[in-house]
């Protein structure tokens, strides 16, 4: 095996065209991959067993069809963000060849079999909105062919947290696929771009039902040992999207009382040790990872006078500094999903404060 290429962070929150470069050779060197594949399939019978292609000739490969979707997502945002990437030209072709009408007509009729309802819930369909958010209103020919033939999966998707979420009484606080804060994150930034105000008041209903109540939560308890996101950063993450400033302020120092004071550490320090070749464990460089976007979310809602900012902020950057060095580590685990979390880290950066913006600049330069 060739030793592993490096991406470095120094600091500054931006996605380079090089490192776009890099994250889209790792996603297209998978996103045809057909196997090794993860079935999260349940069969009525006999005939409906079949290849992960036949299943779901738009999203089978990269291992899951969740990480496919969002490996997709990866594609389609650095397209955008690049469009004279040399990868561009296979990037449109594969999304020629993935993104039609044709294919997305099957995986709108696997949602629909019986025993199908819970396929992907929730997770799976965050990343399906996000990809439909991705292609929403973009003005390139290609572009708006491809959200043209996935609309009626966004839209069968949408239908489903509407019939899903009224009937889950209890947030799901799992560090994995099930998580209800990001299912209600991600849908709820869809929403907004797309004007969906009917979808959008269901999940701030939802947010505020289920979790704006909390207080002192075990932060200490974190992270499992195969997480990917932290339970408690990703509701806090969504609530500064629910909340005024001053409200989620409140509600987010009853919410985490000692964050002020730097504690608990195993809260605020990258995850380290990982076994890479370990397909649970090395979920644990995307917790890195996601860490850093809840904890950049959380601050940019906070003033920087506040004792929790700096911390945040310095946190943020610890998490990067450890988890991008770890994206190409040689092993397929975790090169079919990771450059995904990467590239949403370092291309949708919060708005930082003026202050806060100098106070990080000096900090780098120092």
């Amino acid at each position: 095996m060739n030793e592993p290429s490096l991406i470095r962070f120094e600091g500054t929150w931006t996605l380079r065209r090089e490192t776009a470069s890099c994250f889209a050779q790792l996603v297209l060197r998978g996103i045809r991959r057909e196997y090794p594949h993860y079935f999260g399939h349940v069969a009525n019978e006999d005939r409906e067993i079949k290849t992960p292609k036949a299943l779901h000739p738009a999203f089978y490969g990269c291992f899951d069809w969740h990480s496919s979707v969002h490996g997709h997502w990866l594609l389609v945002r650095l397209l955008r963000l690049f469009p004279e990437l040399p990868e561009a030209g296979q990037i449109r072709w594969v999304l020629n060849e993935h993104l039609t009408a044709e294919n997305i007509s099957v995986e709108v009729d696997y949602f629909q079999q019986p025993h199908h309802k819970s396929f992907e819930r929730t997770y799976g369909w965050a990343w399906l909105l996000k990809l439909a958010e991705e292609l929403y209103n973009w003005d390139d020919s290609d572009g708006k062919n491809w959200s043209r033939n996935l609309n009626p999966l966004t839209q069968l998707i949408v239908l489903r947290y509407f019939d899903f979420l009224p009937r889950l009484s209890y947030p799901i606080r799992t560090g994995v696929h099930a998580n209800t804060a990001f299912g209600l994150a991600f849908a709820l930034d869809y929403a907004r771009t797309t004007g969906h105000s009917e979808l959008e008041n269901l999940l701030v209903e939802r947010s505020l039902t289920y979790f704006l109540a909390d207080k002192a939560y075990a932060a200490a308890w974190e992270p499992g040992g195969e997480d990917f996101l932290s339970p408690c950063l990703m509701e806090a993450d969504l609530m500064r999207r629910i909340l005024e400033p001053d409200r989620f302020k409140d509600w987010f120092h009853h919410f985490l009382p000692t964050l002020r004071k730097g504690e608990p550490k195993t809260l605020l320090e990258p995850v380290k040790g990982i076994d890479r070749s370990d397909p649970r464990i090395i979920h644990l460089d995307g917790l890195n990872l996601s860490r850093a976007w809840n904890m950049r979310g959380i601050a940019s809602a906070l003033s920087v006078d506040d004792p929790a900012w700096e911390i945040l902020d310095c946190a943020a950057i610890q998490h990067a500094q450890e988890a991008l060095a770890h994206v190409i580590s040689g092993y397929y685990a975790g090169e079919h999903w990771l450059a995904t979390f990467a590239v949403y880290l370092l291309s949708t950066p919060e708005p930082l404060k003026g202050e806060a913006r100098e106070i990080q600049r000096v900090r780098t330069e120092e």
